[in-house]
């Protein structure tokens, strides 16, 4: 999976979270996305690669602006994580 978070001006508040979560629930095919408006920032959670300029179309469409997207890999931590490595 990959996470992919979004640092974003412009959001005040949490209606502002909701209107960029839709957006790109609405665009992507996606298992989470969380919007916080006092990080600035969007974390978006999938199992497929997103056009990263989709995506900054996607949420400057809405009102706010991107201002970075950075992707790392994405491992959902949990109880039995550490059993999936063999450890």
């Amino acid at each position: 999976m990959t996470k992919y978070t979004v640092m974003i001006d412009g959001m005040q508040c949490s209606m502002c979270e909701a209107h960029i979560n839709d957006a790109v629930r609405k665009e992507f095919d996606i298992k989470k996305v969380h919007s916080s408006h006092s990080k600035k920032q969007t974390v978006i959670i999938t199992e497929n690669d997103i056009d990263e300029q989709a995506l900054k179309n996607t949420i400057n469409n809405t009102g706010y602006t991107v201002v970075s997207v950075f992707r790392e890999n994405y491992e959902k931590k949990g109880l039995f994580s550490a059993w999936r490595h063999g450890t």
